[in-house]
């Protein structure tokens, strides 16, 4: 087999493959760093991940968030509070964890059907933010058994506003770091 068979069969470029290994590097160093107010703390996941969108767009954002869950469910401490494991990511916030998958796919259809729309963007990023607050507090009342009531004064009133904030950071800076890496001719 010759080489231009072997790399025309490469599915996933070596650039592309680099650009998603930082984000998920990113998401790896990031997320774990977070702030515990109560069964769910508040952390940097939501705000790289909004920030990688308009560097990955949907695909490889999707990609490397699932790389990032499969590195926490083998046990490496990558999720908040410096904790890994499969019982992390089927526990009482793994809902959360899985609902950011919500974000990169809506959020990241949006970054990459309508680049400059940043108004579209903000609204993708809050139905997709509202739909990973819906499963992650779904999860959250079933293996808790509490009421919805208790389960969304703790798992959703409190970060409302912080996510809102992330979500403003990730349109301003997003766009500028897209444009400075594809002048660099890194993207």
């Amino acid at each position: 087999m010759s080489n231009e068979t072997s790399t025309a069969k490469t599915k996933i470029p070596v650039k592309d493959m680099t650009q998603i290994a930082i984000i998920t590097a990113l998401l790896c160093i990031l997320a774990p760093m977070s702030i515990p107010i109560g069964p769910i703390p508040v952390s940097l996941t939501g705000l790289v991940i909004y920030l990688s969108l308009y560097v990955l767009g949907m695909k490889k954002g999707t990609l490397s968030l699932l790389i990032y869950l499969l590195i926490g469910a083998v046990g490496l401490p990558v999720f908040s509070g410096y904790t890994g494991g499969l019982a992390k990511l089927t526990g009482a916030t793994g809902g959360y964890l899985v609902g950011f998958l919500f974000i990169t796919l809506i959020g990241g259809y949006a970054v990459d059907r309508w680049p400059g729309k940043y108004w579209l963007h903000f609204i993708a990023y809050v139905v997709s933010t509202a739909i990973c607050y819906a499963l992650g507090t779904a999860w959250f009342v079933y293996l808790m058994q509490c009421t919805l009531g208790y389960a969304l004064s703790v798992c959703v009133t409190p970060f409302i506003l912080v996510d809102i904030c992330k979500m403003v950071i990730g349109i301003l800076v997003g766009p500028q770091v897209r444009k400075r890496l594809a002048k660099a001719n890194v993207l």
